[in-house]
């Protein structure tokens, strides 16, 4: 951390003489060539430093900048510098000091309350982060920039009216990759209203989520759960069978509330059609395991062991021969139970700890799905991981 520190510090300790140098230069005549003497603060400063002791070099670079209102710079540099080393205290006494300068130049004015703003952010601050980035919208230099910052707040706060707003704001300036953040947004909306059992509402949000996204699967999620609720079975499998064509990574998250509807309506055969029709298109195990768990339930133990080993020759999976162990343990050979039974429980071991979705974004890994990456925070980005997600 000392050396770390040190090579922070050594652009600051430069800055900092080039300002006095310049400034003696400029009020006095009498040094040729513009060269002035730097203070005695200054070499106290490099003195600490090559002694290692920099929490007093810093104190000395503080209190040179707090002195001169020409070392603007220097003060951001030190904020930074403290940032760095995590003590946003520090970094929000000097933006603020900066802020109370009334000789402060507009641009660097809208700098210092950009930083502070965001240095409020890190410390949990959000009511206060908000205020200075509010006055920042009408700025030309950090408007932008401000409005990220509040989408960012919002989304922490759940505010989302407010993040809608936002965004569509930031979409109004050519960024449409927020078209589908968007969509999120209304379909946390929907959630909301669905858990109050307000249904109509609901419905209206999903359409803005769709107008804003035709590929929302989320919102294709949410429509269909509303009319499975009001029994409305086969308008909840057409609208579940959408997920196909929208992003079939998502076909996981289908499986089981389709197979509810079709066991609802005494259709299970045509359930059984389209998981087969489905696994000839698509790889993913889940498919093939339902498909599989379909056909022994219905005493067809030869098929779903066939099915499993036609998926395990062409894509090998954890998940399909730890179901295949177990439908071969219920159906072995004697003298081969042990054996058997210690492999599946090896490989239910294995898959236990093995997470099933995963962000295409930054990597995280998880147990369970989640819309918003707890990570990076992008939105639609974590998905079923192919070969061990769940049904």
């Amino acid at each position: 951390m000392g050396m770390e520190l040190l090579f922070l510090l050594l652009p600051v300790a430069a800055l900092s003489g080039w300002y006095i140098g310049r400034r003696k230069a400029v009020r006095s005549r009498k040094y040729k060539e513009g060269c002035a003497p730097l203070s005695s603060d200054y070499f106290q400063g490099l003195n600490y430093l090559l002694n290692e002791q920099q929490d007093e070099a810093l104190e000395v670079f503080i209190r040179m900048s707090e002195q001169d209102n020409e070392t603007v710079d220097i003060q951001f540099a030190l904020a930074s510098l403290f940032l760095r080393r995590g003590e946003v205290d520090r970094a929000i006494r000097i933006h603020q000091n900066l802020i109370a300068r009334p000789m402060l130049s507009h641009p660097q004015r809208k700098r210092a309350l950009y930083e502070l703003g965001r240095d409020y952010m890190r410390a949990g601050l959000l009511d206060r982060a908000e205020s200075l980035f509010l006055e920042l919208t009408d700025d030309t230099l950090y408007a932008e920039q401000g409005r990220r910052q509040l989408l960012d707040i919002y989304q922490q706060e759940k505010e989302w009216d407010k993040a809608i707003a936002v965004a569509q704001r930031l979409k109004n300036k050519n960024d449409q990759t927020l078209s589908p953040v968007i969509a999120h947004f209304y379909c946390e909306q929907a959630e909301e209203a669905i858990n109050a059992g307000e249904y109509s509402a609901a419905q209206r949000l999903l359409k803005r989520a769709v107008g804003e996204d035709r590929n929302s699967v989320r919102a294709t999620l949410l429509e269909a759960r509303i009319a499975e609720r009001h029994g409305q079975l086969k308008q909840a499998i057409r609208i579940y069978q959408r997920v196909e064509s929208q992003d079939a990574d998502y076909l996981p998250m289908v499986i089981g509330p389709l197979k509810h509807c079709y066991e609802q309506l005494g259709t299970i055969n045509e359930y059984r059609q389209y998981l087969y029709n489905l696994s000839k298109k698509e790889a993913s195990i889940s498919l093939v395991i339902a498909l599989a768990r379909l056909l022994q339930g219905q005493g067809k133990e030869h098929l779903a062991i066939e099915k499993l080993l036609e998926h395990l020759q062409q894509r090998p999976s954890l998940r399909a021969l730890d179901y295949l162990l177990e439908l071969r343990t219920s159906h072995h050979h004697q003298g081969q139970e042990i054996d058997l039974n210690v492999l599946h429980e090896v490989t239910h071991e294995l898959l236990a700890a093995k997470p099933v979705c995963q962000c295409s974004h930054c990597g995280f890994t998880a147990r369970t799905l989640h819309w918003q990456c707890p990570s990076c925070k992008h939105w639609g980005t974590l998905k079923p991981i192919h070969g061990i997600e769940g049904e």
